[in-house]
């Protein structure tokens, strides 16, 4: 398949993917129960609410004490899912994460959405560019990181049957569509090869993929033979799929919406360095906070645009 195969299905926001699994799952299995730090409209959790009033939990804006309820619920067999922005789902509250959570090996599902740059005009403290570092390095700790709706829908349901703390990410803006409905592309801890090529190697997640598939349309068009690869999974990381890859181009380019210090790069990066090494370049931000503007607006002036992916493949094609 080339990147020039792929096909938009519509647009809809990676958000509401996360409404449609949770009230699916929630009517399949009883166990689920979702917590929600004062933000059921940004998850879309009406459905859920209206239909399954007694497995919903309101803590209020008190984040840290989510954590620890749904830590607590797991003692019993619940399957909690947490909900709240992914600034304060991790960087305030990483304490009881790390502690109530991740130590213990607790069956907790931490959900945030609103990440990265595309958070848009709320700005730079709530706009968290650190979290997917945060997050991975916790022992035990499961990080995806979907990249559509449809994908986002249905790592919200197979997540309920996945043992173990889950870090989900996922986002604000109405975003392109295209991965399957029924999910038969998505499998926790393998990566999903969107293209086959063999000049150079995409490794992309979340709304980035997006992003890296506008970009290989317009490499593809310059010659320039694309092997796409979404990183729904950061950790566990498919390790095979990545040195197959890498061993065809021999070179890389990693896109995130994510500090380049500490994310899917930093990861790729460490299985190359091990075990194949290849010249590689990032796309995500440097090192900074973001700012007040339009999701396309930020991606544009922080570097994570389709062009800068493309300049980023010339270069690295360069360094072979």
């Amino acid at each position: 398949m080339k990147v020039t195969d792929i096909q938009v299905l519509n647009e809809k926001e990676t958000r509401a993917g996360f409404g449609e699994g949770i009230y699916e799952i929630g009517k399949e299995n009883e166990k689920v129960v979702v917590l929600t730090a004062d933000l059921a409209g940004s998850f879309k959790l009406g459905p859920f609410i209206k239909d399954i009033p007694e497995r919903f939990v309101q803590c209020g804006i008190a984040e840290a004490n989510m954590i620890g309820v749904a830590a607590g619920l797991t003692i019993g067999g619940k399957i909690p899912y947490t909900t709240t922005f992914a600034n304060f789902s991790t960087g305030r509250v990483y304490d009881q994460i790390r502690q109530s959570v991740a130590y213990s090996n607790k069956n907790v599902k931490i959900c945030s959405s609103h990440a990265g740059l595309t958070l848009g005009e709320d700005g730079a403290t709530h706009q968290i560019l650190e979290d997917i570092g945060l997050m991975k390095m916790l022992p035990g700790m499961t990080v995806i990181v979907p990249c559509d709706f449809n994908q986002t829908k249905v790592a919200t349901k197979r997540i309920a049957s996945y043992d173990g703390p889950v870090y989900l990410r996922f986002g604000r803006p109405k975003w392109p569509n295209f991965t399957k409905e029924d999910g038969s592309d998505f499998v926790i801890g393998k990566a999903q090869q969107l293209s086959e090529g063999t000049d150079v190697t995409i490794f992309a997640c979340g709304h980035l993929v997006w992003k890296a598939i506008e970009a290989g349309k317009i490499l593809e068009a310059k010659g320039i033979s694309v092997e796409l690869i979404n990183i729904h999974t950061i950790k566990p990381l498919d390790t095979e799929a990545i040195i197959a890859s890498i061993k065809k181009t021999k070179c890389a380019v990693t896109c995130e919406e994510h500090n380049i210090l500490g994310g899917l790069g930093d990861s790729i990066a460490q299985v190359a360095a091990k075990n194949f090494p290849i010249p590689i370049e990032y796309v995500g931000t440097k090192d900074t906070f973001g700012e007040s503007g339009t999701p396309n607006e930020l991606l544009k002036k922080y570097g994570l645009d389709s062009p800068d992916i493309v300049a980023a493949v010339e270069k690295v094609i360069g360094r072979k």
